[in-house]
């Protein structure tokens, strides 16, 4: 595995597959390794997906909160997921700019999403973050990995 934006697209993977068919994220972990020749995951990649599974309802909390007429079940599964990993990074790692996990959800959206997924996770994200910095919301932990 390499950069942060390939362990943000691996990390999305699993979470999907997790969405999809559910599993404990340690077998799910083992698993993934597995289909990438038992590659050693980073530790951003683990920090998402293990910081996700253990916060998902909260996190689903915020994305629900803010997204009007769309509950989590219908948005589709890599739109949703793609959110759990932006929400995740605006909430817990404060050493990634909001724009920067923001800008990174919008271009995997465009690799695995729809035509609309960009401006869909866009509009969530945006609107999350901006509750935020009103809040001036600080409950963070550090992905500086």
């Amino acid at each position: 595995m390499g950069n942060r934006r390939t362990d943000r697209q691996l990390a999305l993977q699993l979470l999907f597959s997790i969405d999809i068919n559910p599993t404990p994220i340690e077998n799910a972990i083992k698993d993934f390794r597995l289909c990438f020749a038992n590659s050693e995951p980073t530790p951003f990649f683990l920090q998402i997906v293990n910081g996700v599974a253990v916060l998902w309802s909260e996190i689903d909390t915020f994305i629900q909160k803010t997204s009007k007429n769309w509950t989590i079940n219908r948005m589709s599964a890599i739109d949703r997921n793609i959110l759990r990993i932006g929400v995740y990074e605006l909430l817990y790692c404060e050493d990634i700019p909001a724009r920067v996990s923001i800008n990174e959800a919008i271009d995997i959206s465009k690799k695995f999403g729809t035509y609309e997924s960009g401006a869909f996770i866009n509009g969530i994200l945006d609107k999350i973050n901006k509750e935020l910095q009103e809040k001036n919301k600080n409950i963070g932990g550090n992905c500086d990995t």
